[in-house]
């Protein structure tokens, strides 16, 4: 499946206790045997004592605004995109003005002469800033400037982007995920045609204009995984302005006692892409865990993203969609990337992918979706979430494409079921129960209706076929546009989301393949 199409991986590359090159019975893992590996799919695995996921940013924004509020001593935003202009609580009923997110920063930092503020926002996100009017956030409370501090990220390789959406309040409550804390993300799990909040910030005393229906999701967590991922929000700040941050110690919880944990005492990876920039090296855990979840995957792989677009990953499900008894794979897209160029790059790249898949999909077992609302309004899918069998729930900034892989700053977040564990199952139904959800979400049913239909058909495919309805809230079957000659060459040279990291497919694949359990389960 290389073809000489990827880069080639050296001999001599170290990996996750992987058997060496023509190795191929020697040194096979348990079954069962843990999926995140430090140093390999991950940087650190750190125990949380709650977790819990926002799905669409209505919860997030409002427990967002609260969090900062209660802040005592630092609040650390590490964004690709910041809007101080836009309402954090519009469901709250109270006065706009008092709602918008700089006057929240602004209130917080004069209410606590304690508090310090930092956001640090992608160079290139802040030209698109400049370009709708906004200035920086640094203006906005000219009062306290020390304390109020806004720094563009350059910390990265021509062409490449800062694409963490962190938020870390005192150093023990993170927000990480893939919602940015800017315009168009506003929106309810129901995606009404007609909500009135779903609106772009406007000039003080106007309306901004509708816009569409968004689906996205972030997580929540505190206790050492918290920790840990505000040293990563601390090493990024450092890494762009020079200027090193002292860890907040902070001795009460911080957990926001309105928001129910999803998960409790539970341990959370943390996978990171980094790209080879300014004599850091090269760390790319995060497609190295994609290939591992995809080599492992025993019945299904549930996938959310903004793009579908790496040759590399679909590849590998194109080889697991060959076998007789591999998982099926279910990919929840938007219809049209946001913006002409994205859309020129991204979507013919998907339309090249679609192909090599669904030329191996012999067992009928792929399918590429995009949710509609009641009225069949497509709606915006930019959530970053994997769900593999019942045993990894993954979210993150990544998207499946090259760049999230190797060329951009990324950070997720991954909890994994392990067999013979004290608390699996319970584990095992919350992560397949939180799929279900968002199944759920999109169908226009509920978790049970979902987790029926999937346990009556055998299938994910078959029980999503099952519920989908020619009319009203559902997922609606992709079906590329055809490329012309001009698009399909864009979309082979990958000039414009070009790979960056070694293909190590193989040697995952061979490490992982004898952990998969037989496919004949009934869940999930």
């Amino acid at each position: 499946m290389d073809g000489g199409h990827a880069a080639t991986e050296p001999d001599t590359e170290p990996g996750i206790a992987l058997p060496a090159p023509g190795d191929t019975s020697e040194g096979r893992p348990e079954v069962g045997a843990p999926l995140l590996v430090p140093g390999e799919t991950c940087w650190r695995i750190e125990r949380a004592t709650r977790f819990a996921i926002f799905v669409d940013a209505a919860g997030y924004f409002a427990t967002l605004k609260r969090a900062v509020l209660r802040a005592e001593r630092r609040v650390l935003f590490i964004g690709w995109d910041f809007d101080p202009r836009i309402r954090l609580d519009p469901l709250d009923g109270g006065r706009p003005e008092e709602d918008r997110l700089g006057a929240v920063l602004e209130h917080a930092v004069t209410a606590n002469p304690e508090l310090e503020i930092g956001v640090l926002q992608w160079d290139l996100g802040m030209l698109r800033a400049l370009g709708r009017g906004l200035q920086p956030i640094v203006l906005l409370d000219r009062r306290t400037p020390d304390r109020l501090t806004f720094a563009v990220d350059t910390h990265h390789p021509v062409g490449g982007a800062h694409h963490q959406k962190i938020v870390v309040i005192d150093d023990c409550l993170t927000f990480a995920g893939g919602i940015d804390v800017t315009a168009d993300r506003w929106d309810t799990s129901d995606h009404a045609d007609d909500n009135p909040h779903r609106r772009r910030p406007a000039a003080r005393g106007a309306e901004g204009r509708l816009t569409g229906p968004w689906h996205d999701a972030t997580s929540i967590m505190a206790g050492r995984a918290a920790r840990a991922v505000a040293e990563l929000a601390r090493e990024r700040w450092e890494s762009s302005t020079g200027e090193r941050l002292e860890p907040v110690h902070r001795e009460q919880e911080c957990w926001p006692e309105e928001v129910e944990p999803l998960l409790t005492d539970v341990d959370v990876a943390i996978s990171r892409t980094r790209p080879e920039h300014g004599g850091t090296s090269l760390v790319h855990e995060v497609e190295l865990l994609w290939l591992a979840a995809v080599a492992a995957a025993r019945r299904s792989i549930y996938v959310e993203s903004q793009y579908f677009a790496s040759r590399r990953i679909a590849e590998a499900i194109a080889e697991r969609l060959r076998e007789p008894d591999g998982p099926d794979v279910v990919v929840i897209n938007p219809e049209t990337a946001d913006g002409w160029l994205s859309e020129k790059a991204m979507g013919t790249a998907r339309a090249r992918v679609l192909e090599i898949v669904r030329e191996a999909d012999v067992h009928d077992r792929f399918r590429l979706y995009t949710p509609v609302t009641e009225q069949r309004e497509h709606i915006y899918v930019h959530a970053k979430v994997t769900v593999v069998d019942d045993r990894l729930l993954r979210i993150g900034s990544s998207n499946v494409n090259n760049r999230s892989m190797g060329l951009d700053t990324e950070c997720d977040l991954a909890i994994e079921m392990v067999e013979g564990r004290l608390g699996a199952d319970r584990l095992a139904a919350t992560i397949v129960g939180f799929r279900d959800r968002l199944l759920a979400e999109h169908l226009g049913c509920t978790p049970d209706d979902v987790a029926t239909a999937i346990t009556d058909t055998g299938s994910l495919v078959q029980g999503i076929e099952r519920l989908r309805r020619p009319a009203g809230r559902s997922l609606v079957p992709f079906e590329p546009p055809e490329l012309g000659p001009a698009d399909r060459a864009l979309a082979e040279s990958e000039v414009m989301d070009p790979e960056k990291t070694p293909n190590r497919w193989r040697r995952v694949e061979r490490f992982f393949a004898r952990r998969r359990r037989p496919r004949n389960r009934v869940r999930p």
